[in-house]
């Protein structure tokens, strides 16, 4: 068993899936995840020999704790709503107005990135800070959205990060806001895939003193004005000015043919 359970650690497989894959050869139980993952660390501890964590997926010389027992940082968040209770126009991305918000971390602490995504034009703005507290977050998104059109004002999504909140001093400027369920980022995979793109410029090595307002700048214009491929190549920079001028006609009066 010895021999057949390293043999299927040595090619990928995880300590559950040899588990799960014996227990179905034999049709019975024959060793658990856990006496696997034991017997790793033990012969780590033994030997002193620490190539024996390459024999696990993520190669770990030592296991982690277990967090037990505590509250999900969304229970601390005041006035969240989930993400079921967003309006349905906000899934399809026709309609301008619904945000993403994310924050953009670097190896060293410190200052971060703010980021905004819209979802219908993947306009991408973007603001360092110098602080993941909620307060001064809250402040910098309502800098960042109120010199946008009320109309491209409706809906921010966040994730439960307790950085978001203060997400209710949006609400004043009209904006609505909404969390995605625990441990699922992809809900709001627009401004992920924002965050990953602007990686290209903004590696993890980054140092965040270094991380100026103008720098910023710079590549977010860079990425504003980017063909995407979701918006048949046209910009998202192209996309914003098309509905804004569409906003502007249908709000003015129209010209008399007399």
């Amino acid at each position: 068993m010895r021999h057949q359970v390293l043999s299927c650690l040595m090619q990928g497989w995880s300590p559950e899936q040899v588990s799960g894959r014996l227990a179905l050869e034999a049709g019975r139980r024959v060793i658990s995840h856990e006496t696997i993952y034991r017997f790793i660390y033990a012969q780590t501890t033994r030997t002193k020999n620490y190539s024996w964590r390459h024999f696990l997926p993520r190669a770990k010389s030592k296991r982690g704790r277990r967090r037990g027992g505590r509250r999900s940082p969304a229970s601390f968040i005041r006035l969240r709503r989930a993400l079921d209770q967003r309006p349905a126009e906000a899934t399809d991305r026709a309609t301008p107005g619904h945000w993403e918000a994310d924050l953009m971390l670097f190896g060293n602490r410190g200052q971060s990135l703010l980021t905004l995504h819209e979802r219908c034009s993947r306009l991408m703005l973007a603001l360092p800070l110098t602080s993941k507290e909620a307060e001064p977050t809250a402040k910098a998104m309502a800098q960042m959205l109120e010199v946008v059109p009320a109309q491209w004002r409706r809906t921010v999504t966040f994730d439960n990060g307790t950085e978001f909140a203060r997400h209710y001093q949006l609400h004043p400027l009209g904006l609505k806001t909404y969390f995605c369920n625990t441990r699922s980022p992809w809900q709001k995979g627009g401004v992920e895939n924002g965050i990953g793109r602007l990686r290209r410029f903004l590696p993890r090595t980054t140092n965040p003193k270094e991380l100026t307002w103008e720098r910023v700048k710079t590549i977010v214009q860079a990425y504003n004005n980017t063909p995407r491929k979701c918006l048949n190549y046209r910009t998202p920079a192209e996309i914003y000015n098309e509905q804004l001028l569409h906003l502007k006609c249908e709000s003015s009066f129209p010209l008399s043919r007399e």
